[in-house]
């Protein structure tokens, strides 16, 4: 009845399988892969963004692992297991605090060590080396045990990805973690399954490396569905959600299914394959009934600021980005190219894939994802002592429409005007991205025309009753400019256009 669908409980940043059975919370059923994982293979990894539902994962292995067999009441493992037998599991969840050195690092490890050195009556290593210790520990739970052991690594990489820019760092955290996570091969013959999450993937040079018997399922279409929710998953589990949800927003159900598709579907974890909605954004807006840019509020990509200052990257190229297979998959070259740690955060998805060239065309999953990203990045290209910054987009939106080009460009000349731009990049191409953001933010439609080869970008921007030609000259004089848009015709397209035309 409509009154018990209030009662719905959404698992929003529960991340652990049996307290969400337990309490009833509404569970996307998932342990077919789970099944499937858990006895088809032996070593794996899985990257995905942020708040994807990886902790979650981790922990329904867990509880399966586990043998808690009334955990999994009517979801589909209960057709495919018979045995439900018990493992010893090694849980270990580095999503803690800081790293900012490696004391921090050996806490965390050490202190999943002694719970499990306590747990198994195996203290006579503690003054060894971590890695020597998890080798003794997993001998010590076999044999008590007679059963092979099972691994589990929530945010493998977590001390890796808050240090992207401190190379010492990284490296000591790199030496500890490939020796910790090498153990897996060492011991192999003890161990039942080791499956590892996280968000980025540090191949060539990378913790990995002696692993190599790893199998990487990120880009394996027969996993895409693992983490998220699917277009069937939610008129599957959520059709009269969505129906209270159109009638707080005064939408059809059609139109709400649309809305909720075009802000928090489209990711792609591989070529051709279907859309994955984000689970964090699309639980929030059904809990609220309200929609809003709920992923992108809880976590603010840092990381990518400074990896954008650090490099010098046109944002043009953003949504028209062709990247190798090879690339993607990998961080070590960030500092040459940002892609694939802005991929692999969740920020870009893959749009297209190019078998002749093996090339993968990324583009941003959602609305939610693209608005939050020129948002975020505008008032870093702005004044940032100050952020009027949404006050202003509005003031300009006006200015354009009412066709006022004396006033929108007084309002972008005052928002470029303090700017220190040296933390930013160099000038031109400060001024380049700060353009492009502050044009795809604009909200109305807007033509980039591509910059050609000397590098500088034209923009075209139309309303109802006006087009606008810009082109943009660093140091020169605004002549220049407007003779450039007069030799190369840029306004004959809209010779037999009614509306009025602006050269800028």
């Amino acid at each position: 009845s409509m009154e018990q669908q209030h009662f719905i409980k959404y698992p929003i940043g529960i991340q652990n399988f049996e307290s969400l059975r337990r309490e009833g919370y509404v569970y996307i059923d998932k342990t077919a892969l789970v099944w499937e994982l858990a006895n088809q293979g032996r070593y794996y990894f899985l990257g995905r963004p942020r708040r994807f539902g990886k902790s979650l994962l981790i922990s329904t292995f867990e509880a399966y692992f586990q043998g808690k067999r009334e955990l999994f009441k009517g979801l589909a493992i209960e057709q495919l297991e018979s045995d439900w037998k018990t493992y010893p599991i090694f849980h270990i969840d580095l999503n803690a605090k800081q790293y900012n050195s490696r004391e921090a690092l050996l806490e965390i490890l050490n202190m999943h060590l002694e719970r499990w050195e306590t747990k198994y009556s195996c203290e006579k290593y503690k003054d060894r080396s971590p890695e020597e210790r998890f080798i003794h520990v997993i001998e010590a739970a076999y044999e008590q045990t007679s059963m092979p052991v099972v691994i589990l690594v929530d945010e493998y990489d977590k001390p890796l990805a808050l240090n992207l820019d401190n190379e010492e760092l990284q490296d000591e955290f790199r030496g500890i973690l490939k020796a910790f996570y090498g153990v897996m091969k060492s011991c192999d013959r003890y161990i039942k399954m080791g499956f590892l999450t996280g968000v980025t993937k540090f191949s060539k040079v990378s913790v990995f490396s002696d692993l190599n018997n790893i199998d990487d399922i990120s880009m394996w279409d027969r996993y895409v569905t693992i983490c998220g929710i699917t277009e069937e998953e939610i008129r599957n589990n959520f059709d009269a959600e969505v129906e209270q949800l159109a009638i707080s927003a005064k939408m059809t159900k059609d139109q709400c299914y649309e809305e909720l598709r075009r802000r928090y579907d489209g990711y792609h974890f591989c070529e051709d394959s279907i859309g994955i909605y984000n689970p964090f954004s699309l639980l929030s807006t059904f809990n609220k009934k309200k929609f809003g840019d709920y992923w992108f509020e809880t976590g603010t990509p840092t990381l990518l600021v400074n990896l954008l200052k650090q490099t010098s990257f046109n944002l043009y190229d953003i949504e028209d980005e062709a990247i190798s297979s090879d690339l993607l998959g990998s961080v070590d070259s960030m500092k040459v190219n940002p892609i694939p740690v802005i991929y692999q955060s969740g920020y870009l998805t893959v749009k297209d894939y190019d078998s002749r060239f093996k090339e993968y065309h990324l583009g941003f999953p959602n609305e939610e994802v693209r608005t939050g990203f020129f948002n975020f990045l505008l008032p870093i290209y702005t004044n940032a002592k100050q952020n009027p910054t949404q006050y202003n987009i509005s003031k300009f939106i006006r200015e354009v429409e009412n066709g006022q080009p004396e006033s929108f460009m007084t309002r972008l000349s005052a928002m470029m005007a303090d700017t220190d731009y040296r933390i930013v990049g160099e000038a031109e191409l400060y001024f380049q991205n700060f353009l492009y953001v502050f044009f795809r933010l604009l909200g109305i439609y807007v033509e980039v025309e591509r910059a050609t080869s000397d590098g500088r970008s034209d923009m075209i921007v139309q309303t109802s009753d006006y087009i606008y030609i810009f082109e943009f000259k660093l140091d020169k004089t605004a002549d220049a400019a407007l003779q450039q848009i007069e030799d190369k015709g840029y306004a004959k397209p809209f010779a037999t256009d009614l509306r009025k035309l602006y050269k800028v």
